[in-house]
């Protein structure tokens, strides 16, 4: 099959990448690509390439990037107006204080930017850009992983050009109201969702977020374990168990925290002098292997399910998980083997006191969880079971 991989990057992840790149956004579309894919970020080329090594032709589409876009219009022959140069602002439309609002967001949790209101449909010119590349590739599937920027009106149309099997993957429980027919598949690591869009009339199966092994072929050498007690991710107001759990720590010891959404938080909130910055793909992974004990904590919204992207990527990457209780976590990982597990934000503490000062047996959580994920939580995985279920629609 011809496999396409739709999916949306938000803005202050792109600023960092070009500048990163200076000069990049002039690059031709397949360097831009080389260089997206290069960052880890996200889930990168990580469904792509296992869509290739199952035999099929994939590719990715980055439906937000204005750069990348254009520059694959140019070279196709397509008129288009130069999006801004790396710096510029975002969008005249979107206030300044919306875009902040919005960078907390990470790509499964996009969908509730775009609920909210903050993450805008797709503009005329870059459906135009979408529609021509899809008629261009001609897919036989197209797994889409932003059901806002790419909403069932634009789904309808891009069924009208080829009729793909399509397949919808998406985090949080999105707007009623939508017609969710237009899907032949849709996918959430979170019951609840599945849930909701069966509810709805729609075809909908658990598939979780997952790990790709390639990483570990790739990152620079591991840097020495300096840091006592990291967490990496968003800190905001949808975020207030992390944010209660993540203080206590702070309080007690010196906690490491990569992320964004630290201006959501009062001055008085002990997170402000833990802040390191934020951290993407290479960065974070690096940062993860540089930490005795990384944390967990899922969305409020999540509720009783695990299943975010962390649990995967600190495992999978060697480090020694502490995670928030969850009904479904022994689906996932056997506690207290694989991952260690906390309940509280006292309990979280002694358990931090506990394996600090137990080094044996946290180097021996973290190879379990290790060799978990690389045993049963790949995107090797979850790519064919995609296909599995996309073969009996």
């Amino acid at each position: 099959m011809r496999v396409l991989i739709l999916n949306a990057d938000y803005q202050r992840f792109l600023a960092w990448l070009y500048r990163r790149h200076p000069g990049l956004e002039n690059s031709s579309y397949d360097a831009q690509m080389a260089a997206r894919s290069a960052s880890l970020f996200g889930v990168a080329d990580f469904y792509s390439r296992n869509f290739e090594a199952l035999g099929h032709t994939a590719a990715n589409i980055h439906v937000n990037n204005g750069w990348m876009q254009t520059a694959w219009a140019r070279e196709h022959g397509i008129s288009v107006t130069p999006s801004p140069p790396p710096g510029a602002a975002v969008s005249d439309a979107i206030p300044g204080w919306l875009q902040r609002a919005v960078a907390p967001f990470k790509p499964v949790l996009r969908p509730l930017a775009r609920r909210i209101g903050l993450s805008p449909r797709l503009d005329a010119q870059s459906e135009q850009i979408l529609l021509a590349q899809i008629e261009d590739f001609k897919p036989d599937l197209i797994l889409n992983q932003d059901l806002f920027h790419v909403d069932t009106r634009l789904v309808r149309r891009i069924k009208q050009i080829c009729r793909p099997i399509m397949v919808g993957q998406v985090g949080i429980v999105p707007s009623r109201g939508e017609d969710w027919s237009v899907y032949d598949l849709l996918i959430s690591q979170i019951a609840a969702v599945v849930d909701f869009f069966r509810q709805q009339g729609a075809r909908s199966e658990v598939i979780h977020l997952g790990f790709e092994p390639a990483i570990l072929d790739v990152l620079p050498p591991a840097p020495a374990r300096s840091i006592d007690v990291s967490f990496v991710g968003a800190v905001s107001a949808d975020h207030q168990q992390r944010v209660a759990q993540l203080e206590a720590v702070a309080r007690r010891y010196d906690l490491k925290l990569f992320g964004s959404g630290l201006h959501t938080l009062p001055a008085s909130s002990p997170l402000h002098r833990c802040y390191q910055g934020e951290v993407w793909g290479v960065d974070m992974y690096q940062a993860l292997r540089a930490s005795r004990v990384t944390l967990n904590s899922h969305i409020d919204m999540a509720g009783p399910e695990a299943g975010n992207a962390r649990l995967f990527e600190a495992t999978g990457i060697g480090a020694f998980l502490l995670t928030d209780f969850k009904d479904n976590l022994h689906t996932l990982f056997e506690p207290g083997r694989e991952v260690a597990v906390w309940r509280s934000a006292d309990d979280c503490i002694a358990l931090i006191d506990r394996y600090l000062n137990d080094e044996p047996a946290r180097l021996a959580i973290a190879a379990a969880g290790q060799a978990r994920t690389l045993s049963t939580h790949t995107f090797r995985q979850r790519v064919s079971t995609i296909l599995q279920l996309a073969d009996r629609k």
